[in-house]
């Protein structure tokens, strides 16, 4: 079973987002914040790492840079979620690491679909 990191302030939000993937059989870590995300991806063996971009205390750009320079974490996919639709948002999420960017609000299913391959791209499903 595949654990994945969940970083979204909004608690409804980041609920939604736990039950989906626990329906679709995955384990779920959750953070209220980007630098909890950091934290909990350097203590925690994760194979998938899902960020909002807005978050407080520390974006999820931020949180990602982070990621990709750490040597512990430079290897986890991570996916944006984001409502932030702009092409320069997306642009920027993908420059800073980000294997995809998925636009809220999604359908639980397509979430599943999305982080399966994901996984599968990265030998990790």
């Amino acid at each position: 079973m595949a654990r994945i990191l969940v970083a979204e302030d909004e608690r409804d939000i980041r609920d939604l987002i736990v039950y989906t993937l626990g329906f679709g059989g995955y384990e779920v870590i959750e953070a209220g914040d980007g630098e909890e995300a950091v934290r909990l991806a350097q203590e925690e063996a994760v194979d998938l790492i899902l960020l909002d971009v807005r978050m407080p205390r520390m974006t999820g750009y931020q949180a990602c840079t982070e990621l990709k320079k750490d040597e512990r974490t430079a290897n986890i996919p991570i996916v944006f979620l984001s409502a932030k639709g702009q092409e320069d948002e997306i642009q920027k999420g993908l420059e800073v690491g980000a294997e995809e960017y998925i636009l809220k609000p999604f359908a639980p299913d397509q979430l599943n679909k999305h982080v399966a391959k994901v996984l599968a791209r990265f030998g990790k499903a």
